[in-house]
């Protein structure tokens, strides 16, 4: 045995410093990895759709109807079964539905806690008890644990749970453990989350998204390119920040920037009515919803959605400028612009311009900001930088995000992994060397922390343009398509100008040796290993599946967005992984959280087996297993070094 193994022996015994101690815990470890594998849910393409969210966070995607399913089957009505499953989501607001509707609410208590228990027990089960300790609320803890596990010294366990519950009813506290009870078995049925990108942008409440996220009990989130947008902005990018408010201004969600974060848009707001008072700025209609905008904020908010627009553009054309190796100079247009012809070149075909009123654009230097747009900029950094609210939230998306995730066998990303239409990896220049594969994500993600974090002004800088440049640069893997066409969107009618080639990466990924070759350079060559993938929206309604190459990969964006929905058909695809295999949720769009609690409307999900396993996984078939067994090693280790004397036992 080494001297480096004896120091980490002697640090161990630290811990376990006799040999009782030590054995003990290799016999609680190897009982934790015969308990089943915990459920994971993924969830992706959010797009700030708080309702939707955080419904099917409540109901974890079906899981919660499953256990109850499972644990009543046929001994509970239809009915009855709902109104458990829609207490158990809004336990709160269901309780004083049920209050105004039940003449003898201690006969209800008393049922209802039964079954709850029942639900929690089966929850509970795949657990450790000293992990379900840590999850009871403080102030039910011991009853509750009491109402789990009852007492082995009391002959009558019923007349036990009777006194328990009795008692809570008597003292006025029965309503408060229903709600600790549904919080619990919440908390149970799903072990840990994932959110494969995009919680930023188009919907109105990503403030509200990132809030109950930073509340999950265990979470990771593979970054898309509206969160990269967003962290971009929140490190003081400015292209990044007019990227943002545009998208904001678009979808009527300024409010989301103004009150969810207490950003202060005056000096925009004055900018845009001094330069586009009486500038129709009917190129710039909005896409709000009639039921969450007010409508008489319409010709401002045009206004403003003119104004930051081409300051995106200048601020963008000079960054394309300063950073020749994106290779990005086909997308300067502002000077391919003829305002007197009011005309476009654009990859060398002439378009007529849909607007040619751009009074703060000098054509001699097209990309310069006016003095005017220079003040706006500047005051808008430094709202963004000193945005408190903000920075915690992209602290949370740095802390607990990366650009990709390798978890219990499966590879999570959102977007693609650029390919060459021969199938070959794309090589992508990043300053000064080419990446692909895994490596062109490591480097991306190394330079996206330093444009947030690093201290040094150089590196920070590179840092900031690549955060850009991973929001829509062709080579960028949660982008994935070959340019963004927001200029031709604006300001040509002719659609063929609007398209957005996608990378190879979605026409080979139908081929099993492609999805293949990815998890491999990942390093997953189990045949039971997924790419789980969010991003571009799946067309249901055009008969287009979430799985492909045999389930091998599985898209699950079905349209969370209500922009999307439309052309996809649904409201969002969800998955599941329990110990029992994977399934696949596709959702329909989702009313409301009063009409859940007053009607028992669920969201309507349909459910696809995606994998099911013969042998259930456990905790051993997991990196947590991974992680115990070489614990169990060390621990093995110890008890040797102790029994041979190399290390003392400390009494």
């Amino acid at each position: 045995m080494g001297t480096a193994d004896i120091r980490y022996l002697k640090g161990l015994a630290k811990q376990y410093p006799t040999i009782p101690a030590a054995a003990t815990e290799i016999i609680n470890l190897q009982a934790i990895l015969s308990l089943p594998k915990g459920t994971e849910h993924f969830i992706t393409d959010i797009h700030g759709e708080y309702d939707q969210f955080q419904h099917i966070m409540k109901n974890g995607s079906g899981a919660i109807k499953r256990k109850i399913e499972e644990e009543f089957c046929n001994s509970l009505s239809v009915a009855e079964k709902k109104n458990i499953a829609i207490l158990i989501y809004y336990p709160e607001l269901k309780l004083k539905q049920i209050v105004k509707q039940e003449e003898n609410m201690e006969d209800w208590y008393k049922v209802t806690l039964y079954r709850l228990i029942r639900i929690c027990k089966s929850a509970s089960s795949k657990y450790t008890r000293s992990k379900v300790r840590k999850a009871l609320p403080k102030d039910f803890a011991y009853v509750i644990e009491e109402l789990l596990t009852g007492r082995p010294d009391v002959a009558d366990q019923e007349a036990y749970y009777n006194e328990i519950i009795n008692s809570v009813i008597r003292t006025g506290r029965a309503s408060e453990l229903v709600v600790a009870f549904c919080n619990l078995i919440r908390r149970l049925i799903v072990d840990h989350l994932h959110v494969v990108g995009d919680i930023y942008d188009r919907g109105p409440y990503p403030n509200l998204i990132m809030d109950t996220l930073m509340e999950h009990h265990s979470v990771d989130i593979q970054w898309g390119n509206h969160d990269v947008l967003w962290m971009g902005a929140a490190a003081g990018n400015p292209a990044c920040i007019a990227n943002v408010i545009r998208i904001s201004a678009k979808y009527g969600n300024l409010n989301t920037l103004e009150d969810g974060y207490g950003i202060n848009l005056i000096p925009l707001v004055r900018f845009a009515l001094d330069k586009y008072e009486k500038d129709p700025c009917d190129v710039f209609h909005l896409d709000y919803r009639e039921d969450e905008y007010d409508i008489k904020d319409v010709q401002l908010d045009e206004k403003m959605h003119k104004a930051i627009t081409i300051i995106q553009f200048k601020l963008e054309g000079q960054l394309m400028k300063r950073r020749p190796e994106f290779q990005m100079e086909h997308r300067l247009l502002l000077d391919k612009m003829d305002l007197e012809k009011g005309t476009v070149v654009v990859e060398g075909k002439t378009y007529p311009l849909k607007d040619a009123c751009f009074p703060t654009i000098d054509m001699k230097n097209p990309y310069e900001l006016s003095p005017e747009e220079a003040d706006v900029v500047e005051r808008l950094v430094t709202a963004f930088i000193n945005c408190e609210k903000l920075q915690k939230h992209i602290r949370f998306l740095f802390t607990k995000g990366s650009l990709y995730k390798v978890y219990n066998g499966n590879l999570l990303y959102h977007g693609c992994v650029p390919f060459n239409e021969d199938g070959s990896f794309k090589k992508v220049r990043i300053f000064d060397k080419e990446y692909s594969g895994k490596e062109l994500y490591d480097v991306l993600e190394h330079y996206a922390r330093k444009g947030y974090y690093s201290i040094d002004s150089a590196e920070k800088q590179k840092g900031l343009d690549i955060l850009w440049f991973i929001w829509q640069n062709a080579n960028s893997p949660v982008f994935g398509k070959s340019k963004m066409t927001t200029f031709e969107r604006y300001f040509i009618a002719d659609k063929a100008t609007h398209k957005e080639p996608k990378n190879p990466y979605y026409r080979l990924l139908e081929q099993e040796e492609i999805v293949n070759k990815i998890l491999k350079e990942f390093g997953l060559e189990d045949p039971d290993s997924h790419i789980i993938n969010g991003h571009v929206p799946v067309e249901t309604k055009r008969g287009e599946s979430p799985v492909k190459c045999n389930g091998k990969l599985l898209i699950i964006d079905g349209g969370f967005s209500k922009a999307y929905q439309p052309k996809t058909g649904i409201a969002g695809y969800t998955l599941i992984y329990n110990s029992y295999g994977l399934l696949l949720a596709a959702h329909e769009p989702f009313e409301s959280v009063e009409k859940a609690v007053q009607d028992g409307n669920d969201i309507h999900s349909h459910m696809m087996l995606v994998q099911h396993v013969n042998l259930r996984k456990t905790v051993a078939d997991t990196d947590v297993g991974k992680e115990i067994r070489e614990n169990i090693v060390d621990l093995e280790k110890l008890l040797c070094a102790y029994r041979e004397g190399t290390i003392v036992e400390r009494q």
